[in-house]
């Protein structure tokens, strides 16, 4: 009888345990490129190569090119094999293809939104997708306005199954918008249009607060403290450095100041940070002025392979990646996340396969992806080898298998730990004095040691 009853006790302990447990997809960086065709010309495969030659291309794309349709049709249908009942979707822009704007247009920018807002419906009819625009959704790119226009009017009326009414008027404002999370009382979901922040933006480097998001913002998360709401924040480009070249910034100084003001004022309401852009796996982390973790910024890698044409950054391809976020559904605290992926090469030798690439906790022995946690994730990777060489590989979705070596890891930890820009930059002369100063040491330790075994 003793031994039913706690099997019961186990029984119901266990069901409660998953019945707090929720899960939700984040799909970003689609860039799809419709010229993209097999040729026996690798330099015309497609135009966003750039005239780069394709020599490996086949149907899953390659590593020059934004993705094929095939592409976009493999993510999408591999999200609905893996987790075809997600909670909601979080899908953070960049939907069309790395070329001059002269090849775009806006009806051609709207018709590639179109096409991706088509298939993610037809694939998921009944899940609340939360989207936001990429810089790269609009003409010309990156040159998103601080008010009403064209593109925020039409990409409004394609999203009117996801956005509220409240949520149409603010996106066609500012391309911004909040929603309580799946309509429940206690949770909402800042979506951002972090476009208006970005240093190429020429529209907006002069003004203080274009389209009046952060005084919105700050209003939103003032409201969201005195209702007890527990807040994700949502967006394309994010603040900090890109760890892929060092001191590249996105944000406008002013603007990356001001947004993390925003975070250390509002901390205590945000649960957590999830954007795209750097088509790279990777986070941000945030600090209080005792230096204590308030919070932490998701990158997500992104689904195009597309090897970035940045000056300074050697091979920066990556593997196509989409992500499940795993998170409390009593709290919002992000409990983990898992990374699939499809290795191009392999796929396009072969039937492509999307598979698991690692589980945060299992790659990096912590016990969630609390602000806490993801801070001992930081220091696993500043001060041991193994992991620092796990999360760069990790970082381009296991398609760079290279050394990580000492400036390598002064830039991955520099741009994880300092969002700041001043910060990031003291971070830099304090790792490289030290990787310096530590292989100072190998170096005399290897002589002493020759020393002695000669004598």
């Amino acid at each position: 009888m003793f031994a039913v009853l706690k099997l019961l006790i186990y029984s119901m302990f266990f069901r409660e345990l998953l019945a707090l447990s929720g899960s939700f997809w984040h799909i970003t960086d689609l860039h799809w490129d419709p010229t993209y065709k097999l040729t026996s010309s690798p330099e015309l495969v497609c135009a966003s190569s750039g005239k780069r030659p394709a020599a490996n291309a086949g149907v899953f794309g390659d590593y020059v090119c934004d993705s094929p349709w095939h592409l976009i049709n493999s993510s999408v249908y591999a999200m609905k094999e893996i987790l075809p009942n997600p909670d909601f979707i979080v899908w953070t822009g960049d939907d069309t293809p790395h070329v001059p704007n002269e090849e775009l247009g806006e009806e051609a920018v709207l018709h590639i939104i179109g096409n991706l807002t088509h298939i993610i419906q037809e694939v998921f009819p009944n899940t609340k997708v939360y989207s936001a625009l990429g810089n790269h959704d609009y003409h010309p790119k990156s040159q998103l306005p601080a008010g009403p226009n064209y593109i925020y009017n039409q990409t409004a009326k394609m999203w009117k199954d996801w956005l509220n009414q409240p949520s149409q008027v603010t996106f066609k404002k500012g391309g911004y918008y909040t929603e309580k999370l799946l309509d429940r009382t206690g949770f909402r979901v800042l979506v951002l249009n972090t476009n208006l922040y970005y240093n190429q933006n020429k529209l907006t480097v002069d003004v203080d607060d274009p389209a009046d998001q952060f005084m919105w913002a700050d209003k939103v998360l003032t409201e969201a403290a005195t209702n007890k709401e527990k807040v994700y924040i949502i967006g394309h480009v994010p603040p900090g450095i890109f760890e892929k070249k060092r001191s590249k910034a996105w944000f406008t100084p002013k603007f990356n100041q001001r947004y993390l003001e925003i975070i250390q004022k509002h901390h205590s309401v945000i649960l957590g940070q999830f954007f795209g852009h750097h088509h790279t796996d990777s986070f941000r982390m945030f600090y209080n002025s005792g230096g204590s973790p308030i919070s932490t910024m998701f990158i997500s890698p992104g689904v195009t392979p597309w090897k970035t044409t940045l000056p300074g950054v050697e091979d920066g391809g990556n593997n196509p990646g989409i992500r499940v976020f795993e998170y409390d559904t009593e709290t919002l605290l992000v409990k983990d996340l898992v990374t699939y992926y499809l290795n191009l090469t392999r796929a396009n030798a072969a039937r492509g396969q999307w598979e698991k690439e690692y589980r945060l906790t299992e790659s990096f022995r912590v016990p969630d992806a609390s602000p806490a946690s993801m801070h001992q994730v930081l220091e696993h990777i500043a001060n041991n080898r193994c992991y620092l060489q796990r999360f760069f590989e990790l970082n381009s979705v296991s398609y760079d298998l290279t050394e990580c070596n000492s400036d390598c890891r002064v830039d991955q930890v520099c741009a994880a730990r300092e969002v700041d820009f001043n910060r990031y930059e003291h971070c830099l002369e304090k790792e490289g004095a030290a990787a310096i100063h530590g292989g100072l040491l190998q170096v005399l330790s290897v002589t002493l040691g020759l020393m002695l075994v000669s004598r």
